[in-house]
């Protein structure tokens, strides 16, 4: 009989339930699994004991002959009472974690077969539209034309003459995997693949559909036309489900997703929903204040200017920005003094009389620091 207490290989006691039982082979196949410790051989001989121990405390007719043996040692005349080597031949792992997990893996992958094979679905497309400056923030409509590959509309995408001349595939049962078992020095591994007779589409054609000779989508192109909503920007997309790549098989087709590219205005700037502008104004204008235009998105604006504002000031005009589903946003002014190009002989000499009746204090504090520079290191403006 075997020395092995299997009870305290899974660290259960002798009256334990089947659930219990289920739990601490869970709890320990994922602790001692050998894709978590690799070349780990204490490990490997760790975990093979666990699949061992479960095998036999989950199968009731097994257990109480067990619990026999263990109660009378030596009454089954050595070696392993249940007959073949232990854990390679208990019905294997598959069995182990097929009648516990039914069917899963629950160490991850594509499980062991017999369920329903998940259709393949066709790969997503990108389309970049460009858009005005005003068109992103009013909304417009734009028609998109694209190569695709599209489901063929005679077989409904499944490949097979009117949709329906198809089998389950015999050799995957129709659940478009199949399982390969390989024994090694840790036990028994097993991998799931693709059926090689139907590609993982689960079916076998008998009746190629004449338009699309069985592949189950044509290329064509696709227009349509698409409402923008109003207020999109730079880092907006849109989706449009089943418009991108057919997948064939009558698998789901996968989806569109519409970027934008947005031209510049040549006075505006945009910020999310705010709009910001620079408007030049007169040095008159700046000392004395007054009234100036400003342009907005599709009217222009009235700001009044107080009297003495610097260049470079910025005033808010609230909701003349964008306006979107989550609100509109403000309009931000900056004004700045417009110098002439030029000034006659004549000018100059009054301006020069006007600055000396002037008090500039920034002009003032300036050349206050600059002259105390000068006196404490003895050092002249350097003059450009």
């Amino acid at each position: 009989m075997s020395t092995k207490n299997y009870y305290d290989i899974l660290g259960i006691s002798k009256t334990a339930t089947q659930d219990e039982i289920k739990s601490a082979y869970r709890k320990l196949a994922k602790q001692y699994h050998p894709d978590f410790h690799p070349g780990d051989k204490a490990a490997a001989e760790k975990f093979k004991e666990i699949n061992e121990a479960n095998a036999i405390l989950s199968d009731e007719q097994k257990r109480k002959q067990y619990d026999f043996e263990l109660s009378h040692p030596g009454m089954s005349g050595g070696g392993n009472p249940f007959g073949g080597g232990g854990f390679g031949g208990m019905g294997g792992f598959e069995d182990i974690l097929s009648s516990m997990f039914g069917g899963g893996n629950p160490f991850g992958g594509g499980g062991f077969g017999g369920a329903e094979q998940k259709k393949a679905r066709g790969a997503d497309i990108e389309q970049t539209v460009y858009l005005s400056f005003l068109d992103a923030i009013k909304g417009c409509t734009k028609e998109i034309s694209y190569m695709r590959n599209e489901p063929c509309a005679a077989c409904k995408g499944t490949g097979a003459r009117t949709g329906t001349a198809f089998k389950v595939c015999t050799c995957c049962g129709g659940s478009g995997r199949i399982k390969y078992q390989q024994d090694t020095i840790f036990g028994r591994t097993i991998q799931v693949g693709v059926c090689p007779d139907c590609n993982g589409s689960g079916r076998q054609i008998l009746d190629k559909c004449p338009d699309c000779k069985g592949k189950g989508f044509l290329r064509k192109e696709t227009r349509f036309t698409v409402n923008i909503p109003a207020g999109v920007d730079k880092d907006s997309s849109l989706r449009k489900r089943g418009f991108g790549q057919a997948a064939g098989g009558g698998g789901e087709s996968g989806d569109l997703y519409i970027y934008f590219r947005i031209e510049p205005h040549k006075l505006l700037k945009r910020e999310d929903r705010d709009l910001y502008v620079t408007v030049p104004i007169s040095y008159r204008t700046a000392v004395e204040g007054g009234r100036i235009i400003v342009p907005g998105i599709e009217d222009t604006i009235e700001l009044s200017v107080p009297e003495c504002t610097p260049s470079g000031t910025r005033f808010c005009i609230r909701g003349k920005g964008v306006k979107t589903v989550n609100g509109t946003g403000n309009l931000y002014v900056t004004v700045e003094i417009e110098v002439p190009a030029r000034l006659s002989r004549e000018q100059l000499k009054k301006l020069n009389e006007y600055e000396s009746t002037v008090p500039l204090k920034s002009c003032d504090n300036m050349q206050k620091y600059a002259n105390n520079i000068s006196a404490v290191y003895g050092k002249k403006i350097d003059k450009q």
